[in-house]
């Protein structure tokens, strides 16, 4: 009833930029929060960067300075730019939204599928 589908992972080489998008659809009342996670290789899933839906945000450190969270309330989409991209920003980035389907439900996590992001030369 709720689908979220992140796009725009690919491979691209030290230095470079890419720019993540995930749009979220179906019975949505509100959505509180966005943001993007990540897991590499034998590691676990890490929170990358949150935003609220009045525009607070919060990175991780490894990515302050060269990733930029943005959300659009009206399409309820959220995009994560990535500049000067390291190899060690490889990983499956999954982005969530904490929402409400309807004014009686409590709010929960809904994840995207992943969207693969390869860093290398």
């Amino acid at each position: 009833q709720v689908q979220l589908v992140d796009t725009g992972g690919g491979l691209v080489q030290p230095g470079g930029s890419l720019r993540l998008s995930c749009a979220a659809s179906g019975s949505i009342f509100v959505i509180s929060a966005m943001g993007w996670y990540r897991q590499a290789p034998g590691k676990e899933r890490e929170l990358v960067a949150t935003i609220t839906s009045g525009a607070s945000t919060n990175y991780a450190d490894s990515v302050k300075g060269r990733f930029t969270i943005s959300r659009d309330n009206a399409k309820n989409t959220v995009y994560l730019q990535m500049r000067r991209l390291k190899p060690e920003d490889t990983a499956v980035y999954y982005c969530y939204a904490r929402l409400k389907m309807t004014v009686l439900t409590p709010q929960n996590d809904y994840w995207g599928q992943g969207t693969k992001v390869t860093v290398s030369s």
